[in-house]
């Protein structure tokens, strides 16, 4: 499109180009015309009667023109070789004005200018008289002929340019379109999200591959988290079919046990129903950890505004009645939390059950519930430094850890709570013994939160420093 435009534009320039020096041509023709009728009507023209021309004089310039005067009836008064018209008729009848007129004679271009005059033909005086001045044009038809070639040349030449150029910033323009096009292709054909297009410059096109460089990256970013979910969830029913594979057997066991009968005493007989009641218990414990964990980490829906204190104060009562032997201490501001309470309130039961386990007899757990979250702290032997990058991690148990029940899930779930209501979870242990497990949420105030907080139980309600050794929360 472009080019075509340039090309008409040349075309256009070489029309005008044309006109104007044939414009200028034939005015330097009919300049020269005018002076010599100018000249010719101030030397009083004479017509004899033997119809001899008289001659301009030399100033006319130019050199001597065709000439003749004719009189208002056609005659041909002096000169010869000029048609006679309408036009020169009406100027030698006195009706009309100086006329310039291009006219052709025997196959010949001549440029004319009729002028009235007034011819003295012997003594007596004509008025109706018109003189005509013809000059060829054949020497500015020449020069337009050769004007015509070299034009013609200059817009074959300009339109051929023009198409070239065009070609050039169309392929440097599409190049880019072009690499946008190959690398969909190329995405398409083999789901290779790795592929970039190269930015050449802050244009349209510019911009247009930079956004399709965004979306690929989101995609890449999208399907590298679907295929990390896919994994987690083979490796997560892979893990489960290990973990469920013994207290599956020892349950099949102990009914086939029981269902051969006859030699057991009652004492047996009551000891394998515990069993089984026990494992019973320990397999749909590891099958609902299981399926929460099976919700992954995506944002819960549906969330609700959650008073995070009264959650916490909840779940610490349970584990009061549960473990009688351990002492839970509670400091909890009110704080609110946008999530699922089912699901924070098993978070935080998972806390505190890990902590109650190792926790020695007659020793404390503290709990805090701040702006930052919940942290949960024991008086037991810590953590491994070699496990503490693990602790999360579905079905792992660390050295401390082997010789207790649990499905090794239960820090699992806890920091998948944490990350779906936007938070994180982290272990570190205290410096004068324990660990200390953190959940970071994003909280804020309720609206009436009161005067005091909301719990302050045990040593905390005496005044007394419950949490000298507390880390500060990352």
């Amino acid at each position: 499109m472009s080019a075509a435009a340039v090309g008409l534009a040349v075309v256009l320039a070489a029309v005008v180009c044309y006109w104007v020096v044939r414009d200028q041509l034939l005015g330097q023709v009919d300049s020269q015309l005018h002076d010599q009728a100018g000249l010719a009507l101030a030397s009083q023209l004479r017509c004899d009667n033997g119809g001899s021309l008289p001659t301009l004089p030399a100033q006319a310039g130019g050199g001597a023109p065709i000439w003749q005067v004719a009189n208002s009836a056609g005659e041909i008064m002096c000169g010869s070789g000029l048609p006679f018209d309408s036009r020169v008729q009406a100027v030698a009848s006195g009706n009309g004005q100086a006329i310039f007129a291009t006219v052709n004679v025997g196959g010949t271009d001549l440029r004319e200018l009729i002028v009235p005059v007034t011819v003295l033909d012997g003594f007596q005086e004509v008025q109706t008289g018109a003189l005509q001045l013809a000059r060829p044009l054949a020497p500015q038809e020449h020069v337009l002929a050769e004007l015509r070639l070299i034009l013609l040349l200059l817009c074959l030449g300009g339109i051929a340019l023009a198409a070239a150029l065009g070609r050039l910033a169309a392929n440097r323009v599409l190049a880019p379109l072009a690499e946008v096009a190959q690398t969909a292709q190329h995405i398409t054909e083999t789901e290779d999200l790795t592929s970039r297009i190269k930015v050449h410059a802050d244009d349209e096109v510019g911009r247009l591959a930079a956004r399709f460089n965004a979306m690929i990256g989101r995609l890449q970013g999208s399907r590298a988290a679907l295929d990390e979910s896919v994994r987690a969830q083979r490796q997560l029913v892979a893990d489960a079919s290990h973990e469920l594979r013994t207290p599956i057997t020892s349950l099949r066991t102990n009914i086939e046990v029981l269902m051969a009968g006859g030699a057991l005493s009652e004492d047996d007989r009551q000891r394998l129903l515990a069993d089984v009641l026990e494992q019973s218990e320990e397999l749909s414990t590891l099958i609902g950890d299981v399926i929460e964990l099976a919700r992954g980490d995506l944002p819960v829906a549906g969330a609700e505004d959650v008073r995070l204190d009264r959650v916490v104060a909840d779940c610490v009562a349970r584990a009061q009645r549960d473990f009688p032997a351990v002492s839970f201490r509670a400091a909890l501001e009110p704080v609110v939390v946008e999530g699922i309470p089912e699901r924070l309130e098993r978070a935080v039961n998972n806390l505190l059950d890990n902590a109650a386990h190792h926790s020695p007899p007659g020793g404390a757990v503290e709990v805090i519930v701040d702006h930052g979250g919940v942290t949960v702290r024991d008086h037991g032997s810590g953590v491994d430094e070699a496990d503490l990058p693990y602790v999360f991690d579905r079905f792992f148990r660390g050295a401390n850890s082997r010789g207790r029940q649990g499905s090794g899930l239960g820090l699992a779930i806890v920091r998948q709570a944490a990350l779906q209501h936007g938070g994180s979870a982290s272990a570190a242990n205290a410096p004068d013994g324990g660990a200390v497990f953190q959940v970071h949420l994003p909280t804020s105030a309720p609206e009436s939160p009161g005067a005091e907080p909301t719990a302050k139980r045990a040593a905390a309600a005496a005044g007394e420093d419950v949490f000298p050794a507390l880390p500060s929360r990352r």
